[in-house]
């Protein structure tokens, strides 16, 4: 696997993800969107309904999170990283439009990680308990949907130096299985 650091802007084309590897360290700037369950949900009933999306995830990025509130004088309050196989059943259409990222914690399922290998799109890892770190790359953000949601709005965010690990890269290989492999005996 791959160990190097690299720096990413969005959007996310395929000719930009092709170079990313699992254990790739990233730093991504530009426009992100987040998301979670209820999001996710809404999207997927949007997309059965016939109907287009509140936003264009072509080359998109989405993170998975439910930021606290702002406190005065900040753009957006902890920001930390929700658990993504909590979103594996809602993912695969998501890649079928054209998202290429996501940002969350923890492993994805076989039907994401083969759907990722089919779309060519990558899982990054953010550092869960590290939020307020983190939400400190996060330099704007705005609701753009589902504002009744309160933290799984949907919302973009403008990011600069925001850190991420490629865990899935766009072959599938899985940072989780190739570390785990080393250390069983």
């Amino acid at each position: 696997m791959s160990e190097k650091i690299k720096k990413i802007t969005t959007p996310l084309t395929k000719e930009k993800l092709k170079d990313l590897r699992a254990g790739d360290t990233v730093y991504i700037d530009g426009i992100i969107y987040t998301g979670r369950d209820a999001a996710h949900q809404r999207l997927i009933e949007a997309l059965q309904r016939g109907e287009n999306l509140p936003v264009d995830l072509t080359d998109q990025i989405i993170y998975y999170v439910g930021p606290a509130p702002a406190k005065p004088g900040q753009v957006i309050g902890s920001a930390g990283p929700t658990t993504s196989y909590r979103m594996d059943d809602l993912t695969v259409p998501l890649l079928e439009l054209g998202l290429n990222g996501m940002i969350g914690k923890g492993s994805r399922g076989e039907k994401v990680i083969n759907g990722m290998k089919k779309y060519g799109a990558v899982y990054f890892a953010a550092i869960g308990g590290a939020g307020a770190l983190i939400s400190n790359s996060i330099k704007e953000s705005e609701i753009v949907a589902y504002d009744d949601l309160g933290p799984e709005a949907i919302r973009k965010l403008k990011v600069k130096n925001f850190p991420a690990i490629v865990v899935i890269d766009s072959k599938g290989n899985n940072l989780y299985e190739s570390e785990r492999k080393k250390y069983q005996r």
